[in-house]
């Protein structure tokens, strides 16, 4: 799973002419997900965002300008949007490999339960709409946009052989 989040004054997503989402203050984050990626992984990355601490600390003069509160702390909003292209390989050749994202069925039940995690979370979520040719406004402010995923941890047991026990 691959996030690019954004600090933003203001973001919104239309379809069909419709705004479908929008936040003030706040975080717009893409979300791109990958054939591991599960319910966990979900929750770890909307935990993540939620506390990533990318606004100013106002309130405090020792930290007076540094990046120390997180949205909710701000009480700004989230917006979700999913953009498998996140997962896309760009390594060789001209053309994009989207072989890494998850498949359009499955993606959409994960985005759909990571959206309804972050609801749980915080009282100000908007999404877009999955798998729709969608138009995404934002204003970014900073600009400020980090690009964060969730590592999948994989244990492997070596087997040594050792030749001169027989």
């Amino acid at each position: 799973m691959k996030a690019l989040i954004q600090r933003v004054k203001h973001a919104s997503v239309v379809v069909d002419q419709q705004c479908i989402g929008e936040i003030e203050h706040g975080v717009l984050a893409y979300i791109g997900l990958g054939h591991e990626d599960d319910f966990a992984a979900a929750q770890r990355m909307i935990d993540k965002i939620l506390t990533y601490r990318i606004f100013e600390n106002d309130d405090d003069p020792a930290k007076f300008g540094k990046l120390d509160k997180n949205v909710q702390q701000v009480g700004g909003g989230l917006l979700l949007v999913s953009q498998f292209t996140l997962m896309a390989k760009t390594d060789k050749g001209r053309r994009p490999d989207f072989g890494g994202a998850m498949a359009p069925a499955a993606a959409q039940a994960l985005f759909e339960q990571l959206v309804d995690y972050a609801k749980t979370k915080h009282p100000n979520v908007a999404t877009g709409q999955f798998g729709a040719d969608m138009q995404v406004s934002s204003v970014n402010d900073g600009p400020l946009n980090f690009f964060t995923r969730n590592l999948i941890l994989e244990c492997h047991q070596a087997v040594i052989i050792n030749p001169f026990n027989r």
